[in-house]
């Protein structure tokens, strides 16, 4: 894995830019891979994640600036060259390494990749960029900006439909003001936030605000606390755990009833609802249809003391397959993943416009399966990672649009009950179909920016409309 000149930290995060490039790897996954791999210390460790998550999260500002000290468009580059240039282009504008150990060793990593003949434009290019700092830059690639918003996507790394879309999102709750607010958190590196299994393990300090089962990593480092417990502690965002824990409080739990999570990767969420069932007599099941990822959900459970099947479809087949027959299912639909943002840096030049309409069907089908699938009374969440509209109270409403046996529960006042303190849960302003869900957000809440839904099966048939 090493080169003469380059620090193993630099070919981590190299790499992993790399796969994120070519293979549409999670960061967030590869980059622990990796250091294990590389065995480097804990400093290059923490040098390899801070480089690795700092040029995916400014990759558009940094491409803006390398389109300009190079004199073409960065489509015109070889992807092996552009990813070493951003990652030296991250160096030399938003860390306190050196210079010239920014502008050698990413000029290494070219003349490994790409050859000797492209590491003499990669050298030119980053010494221009190196000549002026991050503000000089930022004031020139702001100045040929054609609108205010491509302005503030340039200022603060975020393709513009992404800003356009998270406006909006506030806007449905009168707080657009919040926007820059929001941008800024996303930019974040986020705490590291614990989750301490209920009726498995006690949650250690610093606790988190608002879910009994959360509290954060004294030293940042939580791998020993995780051996030590034997997997009852794992770590998971806040929000996360807010989610399952709504879905169990929605109503109080009957001894016998069948819970399963829908869409069930990673498995955070499995894991806590499995501990919940076992808490109060009830039994899960699980599905995902990622062979992968069905491995990494029976990982998760694999600790509790109760037995969680692991089924491998599509969710809307093993839906059909069980009609009224669930009294309670999460649908943690796949989406956009714009509310990880934090966690998953490359996640916003991941997706486009264009994907949105897709995934709303794909959310709106599976919703309506896990409606299909509930027993009368039961309880369905429909949860996302994102705060795009569309992809949140746009699906419940649409849902609820076409179907009259499905009431909407007050989920702003599920999520309060199960606070430990006093959460911010803004009503929509429109509160029409969709509008009793609760949406959490970074910059409010210090979690992803999760969406949830709680709608009931009523006792009447389903009509088409």
């Amino acid at each position: 894995m090493s080169a003469p000149k380059i620090q193993a930290a630099r070919w981590v995060a190299y790499d992993v830019l790399r796969a994120v490039s070519d293979d549409d790897a999670y960061a967030n996954l590869l980059l622990p891979k990796l250091i294990v791999e590389a065995g480097v210390s804990a400093q290059d460790a923490a040098l390899a994640t801070e480089l690795a998550y700092g040029t995916l999260r400014r990759r558009g500002t940094y491409d803006a600036i390398i389109a300009e000290a190079a004199g073409r468009p960065v489509a015109e580059i070889d992807p092996a060259v552009l990813d070493a240039l951003r990652l030296g282009a991250h160096q030399l504008l938003s860390t306190r390494v050196a210079a010239h150990a920014a502008v050698n060793e990413s000029v290494s990593l070219v003349a490994a990749e790409a050859g000797r003949g492209a590491s003499g434009f990669a050298n030119a290019v980053l010494r221009r960029i190196g000549r002026d700092d991050a503000d000089t830059w930022q004031q020139r690639i702001e100045a040929g900006a054609r609108s205010d918003d491509e302005r503030l996507a340039l200022r603060t790394a975020h393709p513009v439909w992404v800003i356009r879309a998270l406006r909006r999102a506030l806007a449905a709750e009168d707080r657009a003001d919040e926007l820059e607010q929001l941008l800024g958190a996303d930019n974040d590196a986020p705490e590291v936030t614990l989750a301490a299994l209920p009726g498995l393990a006690e949650p250690g300090t610093p606790r988190r605000p608002y879910a009994a089962t959360a509290f954060g990593s004294p030293g940042g480092d939580p791998r020993q606390i995780i051996t030590d417990a034997n997997g009852t502690i794992r770590v998971q965002d806040e929000g996360s755990q807010l989610i399952a824990l709504a879905l169990a409080a929605a109503e109080p739990v009957r001894a016998g009833e069948r819970w399963l999570d829908l869409c069930a990767g990673p498995g955070g969420k499995t894991a806590m609802l499995a501990a919940l069932a076992h808490e109060s007599g009830a039994s899960l099941e699980a599905n995902e249809v990622v062979p992968a990822r069905a491995g990494l959900v029976r990982h998760a459970v694999r600790p509790l003391p109760i037995d969680v099947p692991v089924h491998e479809e599509d969710g809307r087949t093993l839906a059909a397959r069980h009609p009224a027959s669930f009294d309670r299912i999460l649908v943690d639909a796949p989406c956009t993943g714009l509310g990880a943002l934090r966690r998953r840096p490359e996640a916003r030049w991941r997706k486009s416009p264009a994907d949105v309409a897709e995934l709303v069907e794909l959310q709106m089908q599976l919703l309506d399966a896990a409606l299909d699938a509930l027993a009368p009374g039961g309880i369905v969440g429909y949860a996302t990672c994102s705060p795009h509209l569309a992809e949140t109270s746009g699906v419940v409403a649409e849902v609820l649009r076409r179907r009259d046996d499905v009431v909407e529960l007050d989920a702003r006042a599920v999520m309060a009950d199960v606070s430990q303190s006093p959460i911010d849960l803004a009503p929509r302003v429109a509160d029409g179909p969709g509008g009793r869900s609760v949406q959490l957000w970074p910059h409010r809440h210090g979690t992803d920016a999760m969406f949830l839904a709680l709608l009931q099966r009523t006792d009447q048939e389903r009509t088409q409309s």
